[in-house]
Parts: structure tokens; sequence; C-alpha cells
């Protein structure tokens, strides 16, 4: 049960308005359940949460639910907010990254069920693999897939020439992580997260990943927490234990080149010399973004010119102008 002056501020705070209050106390009262043990009954409480913040504020409002002060006002610089609506099963993947990725979602899903047996679903998720192979779109997928807001961390306002500054703005953004559940975004991680043994003369930014090393091990909220890079290699090593799953991005291969080309061309009529197998193994070496971009070449062809019959000449074209761009 609730303490006694956790809930007189509940009640004060819902009298007088203050929305940050009282989402704070009633955060509060669900992690001293979940301490006591009560794990469904603090997940139902953070869900309730949640549901009310979306709500009253909308969207766009749940920055402003957050508890703001002097320092917090800086949140709507480090943060940007999305709603997803794209499924995983509109994202053409390995069968492998798929997997994992569904389930983390299951196991999301069935947090009681685990709860029940003192196991909780995987939150910590790093995405490593060559640009443009869905690291960015597998966020805003698990946000949609769970029904929650994503937040994308801005890391360019988050480094600061200041000493301390940039370490002050990364806890606001793990203390954000407990006020709103949520799918946090850290992409390009890669430049705070580089090897603290790389000579370099960004003091600051070494401070920024220890402090994220902190953060993120003593981490107790329920909202997911996503890292992406392109360059895992360059990676502090001891990040790699932060995180509950480490998946790998690799280039499409020719059947799902084949498929890609195929779902986001249906609208052309095809030319019965094309072959999209034999174009697909051409293509090979493109990221799924590059294929995507060859994709809305054609069609605004298609539009600007009239093109409306879509030829194995032209499609090889357009994805050699991708191949060599220079």
């Amino acid at each position: 049960m609730a303490a006694a002056d956790q809930i007189k501020s509940l009640i004060q705070s819902f009298g007088d308005g203050d929305d940050a209050r009282f989402y704070a106390t009633a955060m509060q009262i669900a992690a001293g359940e979940a301490r006591k043990g009560n794990n469904l009954f603090a997940e139902e409480l953070k869900k309730l949460i949640d549901k009310a913040k979306v709500g009253k504020h909308g969207p766009q409002g749940l920055i402003k639910a957050m508890p703001i002060n002097a320092a917090q006002k800086e949140l709507s610089d480090l943060l940007e907010l999305e709603y997803p609506q794209v499924k995983l099963a509109q994202m053409i993947l390995a069968p492998t990254i798929k997997q994992s990725l569904q389930k983390v979602i299951d196991e999301q899903e069935k947090f009681e069920i685990l709860a029940e047996n003192n196991l909780y679903p995987s939150r910590k998720l790093l995405f490593v693999g060559p640009p443009g192979c869905g690291k960015t779109m597998s966020a805003r997928v698990m946000a949609s897939e769970l029904g929650l807001p994503l937040f994308i961390i801005r890391l360019d306002g988050l480094i600061s020439r200041y000493m301390g500054e940039s370490i002050a703005k990364l806890r606001l953004i793990f203390d954000a992580m407990k006020q709103v559940r949520a799918v946090y975004l850290f992409d390009e991680f890669d430049s705070i997260g580089t090897m603290r043994t790389i000579g370099n003369d960004v003091g600051e930014i070494k401070r920024v990943l220890n402090s994220f090393l902190l953060q993120i091990e003593k981490d107790e909220s329920s909202s997911l927490i996503i890292a992406a890079t392109n360059l895992p290699e360059s990676l502090d090593n001891a990040l790699f234990r932060r995180f509950d799953s480490i998946i790998k991005y690799i280039l499409p291969d020719r059947e799902q080149i084949q498929e890609l080309l195929q779902l986001v061309l249906s609208e052309f009529k095809i030319s019965k010399n094309l072959n999209f197998s034999k174009v697909a193994e051409m293509a090979l070496g493109l990221s799924y973004s590059d294929v995507s971009n060859v994709c809305k070449d054609i069609q605004k062809d298609g539009l600007v010119y009239g093109k409306k019959i879509l030829t194995e000449t032209s499609l090889k074209t357009y994805i050699e102008q991708r191949k060599k761009p220079f």
C-alpha cells in the first residue's frame, strides 16, 4: 500500500492541477509496489499512467507531461517524438533478424507471465550493422508493435563543450525513461560509445560514455532502450554486456532484394522480358535503403514522365546509378 505522504501528495497535486507531480508520485507508488514483489500490480499501474498521459496530453504533450524544472526544459531539445505506424510484417529483413525482433515483442507482451517467475523481458537492445539495413526502422517497428511513443535522442544536442553539462543532459534522458514508458533510440551511437582507450581530446565524450554505462546499468524503468551503430568495432567493450540483446543487421540477399522490388513496384506494368531474379542478383551489395531509393526514383519518373511500363534495361540503369554514384 502506498505511504501516507504519497497519497497526500497524489491528492494535492491532482487538486492543484500539477500533472507532472501527480504522474511522478504515481510512478513512485508503482516502483514501491515492484520493490515489494507486487510486479503485476506495479505493471498495471504503469500502463494506466501511460494511458492517462497520452489520453490527456496527446502525443505531442508527452514531453510536457514530464516533471519540469529549469534543467528539464532542455528535454524538448534532446528528444524528437514520433508515433510510428509501421508493423514488423511490413518489413523485409533476414528471417533471423525478424525472429529476434519478434522475440523481444513477445517477451514485452508476456510481462506478467515472466514476472510471476521472477523474469523480465529484454528491453535494452543494441542494433549493429551497415547503414541502410533497417536499424532505425526496426526501432520504429518496436514502438508501433507495442503501442508506445518513440523518442529519438538528438546526440548533437547532448554533447556540450562545458564540463559536466553533457552528463546532466544524459541523466535527464534516463529520468524521462522512468516518467514516460516509450522506446528511446540512441541512433549513430558510436558518436558517444567510442572506446575509451582511443586517444582523442574530447574528454567530455569519455565522461558521457562512463555516465551512460552507469545509467543503463542501474536503469530499472519499463522503457525500451535501443542503441544503433554502423561501427560496432569502435564501441567500448564494456558496452556489450550492458545490453540484453545484440541484433546484427546484414545487407539484403538476392531473395530479399527481389521481394522488395516486386512489392514496391507492383503498380507498374511489368515488361515480359524483365527477370526480377536476375536484376536482384545485379543489385547485390546495395542496402535496403538503396533498393528503396531505386524504387522511389522509378516511381518519380513514372509520375513525371508518364513511364508506366517497367523494363529490365531501365531497372538495371537505376541500379547502376545507385551502385556507382560517382
